[in-house]
């Protein structure tokens, strides 16, 4: 009752102080993976490499380079993989941040909102870096790089990452009440994507009835989209980017509904039945 009370802060001094508090979760965030930053971006950027390095072999071993573009064949790889990486790997940031019933959230400045937008910049951090780095070692030690369009490539990469996040945060509000259900599904959305992406393959080519089975996919549409910025004698006609952003805007509002009232109805005893 006479115990002594801070000012209220400003709205730039609230606003610096959550800055401060997101950075240091980042930060947090990378250093989960590993307890040295540089080892975890490592990590990353050899997954990248695999990735790369798998698809460059069974498409040359499967005869199938004459269905890419025309241009550089690794970029056209790279197209794929840097954006499937992004999207999935933020999910998965995202589902795997703190919830409402952690042990950090008994911290006073800590909240759910800022466990989230940590694991999501954290996300975004490492996988723009891995994409830096390996870009460049390309294009100093095997090939010039040349992008038709680099803003529009950046855009579809945002793109990637806000989807992500949307998708992210929909497993997360479900994630306190059905654990073993969102774990078991956001594994089959990383798996089926290594196909529904459409990463290996170019929409301009597909049937109608193929491209049915792919056209729900917001990533299948940014990923060809990305493409047609990418190279210049890639026009993308049965893809378009505003439907994924649509989709993740209407998943963001759902998440955060889904959140706020899954925050509102925490409970500790949730970490006991996990």
């Amino acid at each position: 009752m006479f115990q002594h009370r801070r000012a209220t802060k400003g709205p730039l001094a609230s606003a610096l102080s959550m800055a401060e508090l997101v950075y240091h979760s980042v930060v947090r965030q990378v250093r989960k993976q590993h307890n040295n930053a540089f080892a975890a971006i490592g990590i990353n950027i050899f997954q990248a490499i695999i990735f790369v390095g798998v698809f460059y072999v069974m498409f040359s071993i499967l005869g199938m380079r004459g269905s890419a573009i025309r241009g550089d064949f690794v970029i056209y790889i790279m197209s794929g993989i840097f954006l499937y990486m992004m999207h999935t790997k933020t999910v998965t940031a995202v589902v795997g941040s703190e919830g409402p019933a952690s042990a950090m959230m008994q911290h006073a400045p800590m909240t759910t909102m800022i466990a989230l937008a940590a694991s999501a910049l954290g996300s975004l951090y490492i996988q723009m870096l891995s994409l830096v780095m390996i870009m460049s070692v390309y294009h100093l030690a095997f090939n010039p790089v040349e992008i038709y369009d680099w803003s529009g490539v950046f855009c579809m990469m945002m793109i990637a990452w806000f989807t992500g996040v949307a998708v992210g945060m929909v497993l997360l509000a479900i994630k306190p009440w059905a654990p073993s259900f969102t774990t078991i599904f956001t594994s089959l959305y990383q798996r089926a994507n290594m196909i529904a992406s459409g990463k290996m393959f170019l929409a301009n080519t597909l049937p109608t009835f193929m491209l049915a089975m792919f056209d729900w996919n917001p990533l299948f549409h940014i990923i060809d989209q990305a493409r047609g910025f990418a190279f210049i004698n890639y026009n993308p006609r049965y893809s378009n980017w505003e439907y994924a952003v649509w989709v993740g805007v209407v998943l963001m509002v759902i998440g955060l509904m889904g959140e706020f009232y899954t925050r509102k109805h925490a409970s500790a005893s949730w970490n006991a039945r996990r």
